[in-house]
């Protein structure tokens, strides 16, 4: 995707853009030339950075329905790039998880539709690695799944999940919050890394935390008293002034074998599934077993199925992450990530030349049809022009985005989906 621009509506202006342990053997598997299109570096990967007996896992699945009309089934918002880095989000979310387990030792959960745009986007990643969901389960089956085959492949290991459209700039942060948590692993519990919020958000569910946990390695280790829902405005105000609550990040990072554990108490009929695919995966039986299985694992958030049981048995703990985070979860999130001081920018992108005229305008515009988009006096707006479909709305409104696309999918528009 072309960069973002960002533009000081000041005036009437023209915005335009231009345009492994994990593989049985452990012998790597070449890709094809086109996957190598991009090639880069994972940076700083050194002995000392790497932990060992770590997997790290990304779950790369769901449309970010608030992102309609610009992500959708066939492009989710993960492969594009929404933050101006110039990268995708799963490339960056790749670039600052790598380092920590080794290239070989990456997991990508993600839908068969998606396969080769994963590993034109990851480069680096052996096809071995990515585990291909033939439909969307929710992330108990895709994290679960995960776990499953790299028991098998490397009984012990630690894995980490980390969602593969989240958006974090200190990578520094994040890495040592990720440490920590792997400490927590070792002593048998299962480790989130919740965010100290920067503001009473509405659009995330957070963690009660409890008191610090005297675990070596892991100053910053919590006992979790419970999981909130998403709150409202008032509430989150009161969590915030308490400092008691953290983002929920839906970061995990335990045993695979644990988190297998926790998944056979709460969901055991799951669990069985996901047990008779891991053992067929890598071996001549996998397609005819998950053709049979996968469809019938039950749909399930892993935080009502793994998170919130192993916190109220005790066996849970939250790492404090002081870093910068966002779910890039709307147009208003787009928006916030690229505001500057003065808090009157307009965010445009999209296409291979967009032409946006403003004048007294804020927000975020995303113009893919060729139109020109000319906006004045409008404070906040958010414009999402395709080839298809258009999207007007507001930054304040931006959660409402996802009523849109369920309304378009009952009335069976599932062509702009």
């Amino acid at each position: 995707m072309p960069p973002i621009r960002r533009g000081v509506a000041l005036a009437a202006r023209v915005f335009v853009a231009t345009a492994s342990i994990l593989r049985p053997g452990g012998e790597a598997l070449p890709h094809p030339g086109s996957f190598r299109a991009r090639s880069r570096t994972l940076g700083a990967v050194t002995a000392s950075s790497v932990i060992p007996g770590f997997v790290v896992v990304i779950p790369a699945g769901g449309i970010g329905s608030r992102l309609w009309p610009l992500s959708r089934a066939e492009a989710p918002k993960f492969l594009h790039d929404l933050t101006g880095s110039g990268h995708s989000l799963l490339r960056d979310t790749w670039d600052r998880t790598a380092s920590l387990a080794g290239a070989d030792q990456v997991v990508v959960v993600t839908g068969v539709a998606h396969e080769l745009a994963v590993l034109e986007e990851l480069p680096e990643l052996s096809a071995a690695n990515v585990l291909l969901e033939s439909e969307p389960r929710d992330s108990t089956a895709a994290i679960g799944l995960a776990a499953a085959v790299v028991e098998r492949r490397a009984p012990g290991a630690i894995i980490g999940s980390f969602s593969a459209d989240h958006f974090i700039r200190d990578t520094d942060g994040f890495r040592d919050a990720v440490h920590e948590a792997v400490a927590v692993a070792e002593t048998g519990r299962i480790a989130t890394i919740g965010i100290e919020p920067a503001t009473p958000a509405v659009g995330y569910g957070y963690i009660h935390a409890a008191g610090a946990l005297d675990i070596p390695g892991a100053p910053n280790a919590e006992a979790v008293r419970s999981f909130k829902e998403k709150p409202n405005r008032k509430t989150a105000k009161r969590y915030l002034t308490t400092g008691e609550y953290l983002w929920n990040a839906g970061m995990y990072v335990a045993r695979a074998s644990v988190i297998l554990d926790w998944i056979a108490k709460s969901e055991p009929e799951l669990a069985a599934g996901l047990a008779e695919i891991a053992e067929a995966w890598d071996t001549a039986a996998r397609d005819e077993v998950v053709a049979r299985v996968w469809p019938g694992l039950r749909k399930v958030a892993i935080d009502y199925v793994v998170a919130e049981p192993a916190a109220a048995a005790g066996a849970l703990a939250v790492v404090r992450g002081a870093f910068d985070w966002d779910d890039v979860g709307d147009f208003e999130a787009i928006s916030r990530l690229h505001q500057t001081d003065a808090g009157d920018d307009l965010v445009v992108f999209g296409g291979e030349s967009p032409a946006v005229v403003a004048e007294d305008s804020t927000g975020v515009v995303f113009a893919q049809s060729g139109r020109v988009i000319s906006l004045i006096g409008i404070k906040d707006v958010v414009v999402v022009d395709t080839e298809d479909a258009l999207l007007v709305t507001t930054k304040e409104h931006a959660q409402r985005v996802k009523s849109i696309v369920d309304a378009l999918r009952l009335s069976g528009r599932s062509e702009v989906l």
